[in-house]
């Protein structure tokens, strides 16, 4: 066997295909095994964990996301590609009032709109970092199956249809010219099955039997805006459809009936996923998927994260990147960043995990605008705290609108948050778990996660009894998640801790006047609030 070395970060001895990336660097891809063979991590369980979560990860706590793509275009919610292919709903309903009957306005013809007209990343990016945004992450596909990126191995990308522009070079160079950590979310090994109800039809109307536009093929489409592009490599949908009946999202995991991925897609979303990594270079992906994508009816979710991990130390001299994955069991979390979408742990997670959120809708949604029904900023907050404070990050999602910008209530919002964390970072950034991650009474009334991870606002309202605690460099921090009435608080959980020697609040100037006992500690606070949201104590001496 030829000998392979390492030199600069690139692999030789291997036949390969030379690409350019995004910002003119060239990358050597092999389509196999390069992941197996480029350094320490091998496709399996076993190797991959020994994975260690990078520190740069662990000290950011708050990143932003641009879950962005087509389906934001006709600003009406989630899974627009999906559901407006069923019958009857409101989706549907809309769709045939705005754009026509989906046998001749298929989703194919709503990317077809999708401009991204007054898409303005740099001035995106840079709110997100004056909102104190230490990542971003920004969506590369999703289960709509469009690439949001040049590559072979996918036609249907943003650089050939809609908006004709590389959305991922974009967003990956505002990113890196605002100097935070890029990432992208890959949510496409899924179209397999999400896209089934473009090949059915109305079952009443006018238009009963007529099947909708995912039955067309190439030769379909002579005289058309889409002339040389197969609506089947968009719809993927050429093989035996899923069993009827049951939830589509039980399916998840291709069991219960579900149409199981033929080795020729699993390869291709493998080839696809690699360039987008090797072009990009991002220092966090994250999978919609369970666990790892097409896991466990094919092995290139395990593939693709050795190569992200051996590419990693390839390119930078150590683990620098970041990879998530959903329902993780105790072995799996030890892999990659257990990701909890809409929900939180109830513990301190033992290793650093993450949650995924959104002020809104994942896709925009204008009646979410129209009727103020986005989170708010103390809201956001409050869950930050109390993802920081069991070893989480949190990565929340701002809705962008079909022409790239985001309205102003989500900037207010933005902006809000980013105000309160120039006051109380430093009981964010950088800081680790304390003994225990809170006390008050919202722990009780926490709810259970689902299979599905959500639980978010399930549980009961944060209060002023509700306190949330970090810890960096011997200092403990506590964090209020209301000002109390009577202007004082009792912290329990300092009952029988070592000697305090100070407090300070956190956008006040005076020292605090406590006292320490057998009760706890008790301090008390100034007449007025220095803010509205959350409330942080700095607590100094032998506790953290």
């Amino acid at each position: 066997m030829k000998r392979r070395t390492l030199v600069k970060g690139v692999l030789t001895g291997i036949p390969s295909l030379l690409i350019t990336g995004a910002f003119g660097r060239s990358f050597s891809l092999t389509d196999t095994l390069m992941a197996e063979m480029a350094g320490p991590f091998r496709a399996n369980w076993q190797s991959l964990s020994n994975y260690v979560v990078p520190e740069w990860y662990r000290d950011a706590k708050f990143g932003l996301w641009a879950h962005w793509g087509p389906q934001c275009q006709p600003e009406f919610g989630d899974w627009y590609g999906q559901q407006m292919y069923h019958e009857g709903g409101a989706v549907y309903k809309y769709h045939c009032e705005k754009y026509g009957h989906p046998s001749k306005f298929g989703f194919k013809d709503v990317i077809n709109e999708w401009k991204a007209e007054d898409w303005n990343p740099e001035e995106l990016l840079s709110l997100y970092k004056s909102a104190g945004a230490k990542f971003f992450v920004a969506m590369a596909n999703h289960h709509d199956n469009l690439d949001l990126y040049p590559n072979k191995y996918q036609q249907w990308n943003s650089t050939r249809v809609g908006p004709r522009k590389d959305i991922i070079g974009g967003w990956a160079a505002a990113a890196r010219k605002a100097g935070l950590p890029f990432g992208v979310s890959v949510h496409a090994s899924h179209a397999w099955t999400w896209f089934e109800a473009a090949q059915k039809a109305d079952k009443n109307g006018p238009l009963a039997g007529v099947p909708y536009d995912g039955k067309l093929t190439a030769a379909d489409g002579k005289g058309t805006w889409w002339e040389g592009l197969d609506p089947q490599e968009l719809y993927a949908q050429d093989h035996p459809l899923s069993e009827p009946g049951g939830d589509h999202l039980k399916k998840w995991d291709w069991a219960d009936g579900a149409s199981v991925p033929s080795k020729a897609y699993a390869d291709k979303f493998y080839k696809r996923t690699l360039a987008l990594i090797d072009n990009y270079d991002p220092d966090l992906v994250y999978f919609d998927d369970s666990v790892l994508p097409l896991w466990p009816v094919s092995d290139v979710g395990l593939r693709i994260a050795a190569h992200l991990y051996n590419r990693s130390i390839q390119m930078k001299g150590k683990l620098e990147a970041v990879l998530t994955g959903k329902g993780l069991d105790p072995q799996q979390r030890r892999c990659l960043v257990w990701d909890i979408e809409r929900g939180q742990s109830h513990a301190i997670e033992p290793l650093p995990w993450q949650t995924d959120t959104c002020i809104g809708g994942w896709h925009y949604d204008r009646r979410i605008y129209e009727n103020d029904r986005y989170k708010s900023a103390k809201t956001v907050i409050h869950t930050l705290c109390d993802v920081v404070s069991k070893n989480g990050n949190l990565m929340l999602s701002v809705p962008v609108r079909g022409n790239g910008t985001i309205d102003e209530k989500e900037r207010a919002i933005v902006e809000n948050i980013g105000a309160w964390l120039k006051v109380n970072g430093e009981a964010i950034y950088g800081t680790r778990p304390w003994d225990v991650f809170g006390e008050g009474p919202a722990i009780a009334a926490a709810t259970a996660l689902g299979a599905q991870n959500f639980n978010e606002g399930k549980g009961k309202a944060f209060t002023a009894e509700d306190i949330r605690f970090t810890k960096k460099q011997g200092t403990l921090y506590a964090i209020l998640l209301g000002w109390p009435a009577d202007n004082k608080t009792l912290i329990s959980s300092l009952a029988g801790k070592g000697k305090v020697t100070a407090v300070r609040l956190l956008g006040h100037d005076a020292m605090l006047t406590f006292h320490q006992n057998d009760n706890g500690l008790e301090v008390r606070l100034p007449g007025s609030a220095p803010g509205k949201e959350a409330f942080v104590l700095k607590i100094e001496g032998a506790i953290a």
